[in-house]
């Protein structure tokens, strides 16, 4: 008797949920968007149901479910642009007065929400892994990988991130262990050439985060410039997709603020986590008391200072995504 009928629908609609988060998290790196990886685990969980009189329990769910959302991903990659942050798309703006061209939603990198592609702690026992997790959804591994052909890309999410062993992958995929050691090695080889070390997944991880965000959301508030650029590195980037221009060094991003950003003054902010990051949704001043959705803001922490500042403007979307409102009072 296999696996599949001796579970009920109960039991294996039960199955599906346990592994919803990973899958979400699967799609999400493959694709780059956190709306794309949701519309791929639907459509996962669909099939599934549909061909749950094929599974004959050879593999574990994990691995069959796992199985589908790779061939879903590859159906929805097919002829398609990578995306990307707009600091791999030209060089940093010189001190811009105004924003730039505004690219299609399809072109940019987009945020996620922590709890949406993140296990709960105790399904990762280890804390290594949930160090990889983590890791492994920062803006800049994302970015990388959407240089990868879509089965090298597979095959190192699976290996260097999932820690699946290399017979998994192949059964998965339909192919030799040599072919999947060969791909991961192009793979590997082309995030290096983008200063991304595979072997690195899981040991930056600050534990000075939050209190960075605390001090960044309190001197922006405030809108404080020179407390803001004491918290930047010298060399720091900031964005605003969907517009490709960016900034790099905390003079001009101050200067960017203090200029054309500065009716961000008065905001009002609410800490969130996104890509494995400290990150706030900022309200910009809508009238007296009242304040509108502006941005979701991922922060990039290095040390004990922040590297990167990435704006996303798309809050139509990214609020409900992240489960706030688009208006508050107060």
């Amino acid at each position: 008797m296999t696996e599949a009928t001796t579970l009920s629908r109960h039991e294996l609609e039960a199955q599906f949920g346990q592994h919803r988060a990973a899958l979400t998290g699967f799609c999400y790196r493959m694709l780059g968007s956190a709306f794309e990886a949701e519309d791929a685990v639907q459509e996962t969980l669909v099939r599934a149901w549909r061909f749950a009189d094929r599974f004959e329990g050879r593999s574990s769910v994990r691995s069959w479910l796992h199985r589908i959302a790779t061939n879903v991903c590859f159906d929805h990659l097919n002829g398609r642009q990578r995306r990307a942050r707009p600091m791999d798309m030209g060089p940093a703006s010189m001190k811009p007065t105004a924003v730039s061209e505004a690219l299609p939603e399809a072109a940019w990198l987009q945020p996620v929400p922590d709890d949406r592609v993140l296990p709960m702690s105790a399904d990762l026992a280890d804390p290594a892994e949930q160090l990889v997790a983590r890791e492994s959804i920062r803006l800049a591994f994302v970015a990388a990988l959407q240089y990868l052909p879509p089965r090298q890309r597979a095959v190192l999410i699976l290996r260097d991130v999932l820690r699946w062993k290399a017979d998994e992958v192949a059964s998965l995929l339909e192919t030799s262990v040599a072919s999947v050691n060969s791909a991961l090695q192009r793979a590997r080889a082309t995030l290096a050439s983008k200063d991304i070390d595979t072997s690195l997944l899981g040991t930056r991880h600050s534990p000075h985060d939050a209190a960075l965000l605390e001090r960044y959301v309190e001197a922006f508030e405030r809108y404080d410039m020179d407390a803001l650029v004491r918290l930047l590195h010298t060399d720091a980037t900031m964005s605003m997709p969907p517009f490709n221009m960016w900034l790099q060094g905390a003079d001009e991003v101050a200067r960017w603020m203090s200029g054309p950003g500065a009716e961000c003054a008065g905001s009002k902010v609410v800490a969130v986590r996104a890509n494995g990051l400290p990150a706030f949704a900022q309200y910009r001043a809508a009238g007296p008391g009242r304040w509108h959705a502006w941005a979701i803001t991922v922060l990039e922490p290095e040390g004990e200072l922040i590297a990167g500042v990435h704006a996303f403007l798309d809050v139509e979307a990214l609020f409900p995504l992240f489960g706030l409102p688009l208006d508050i009072e107060g």
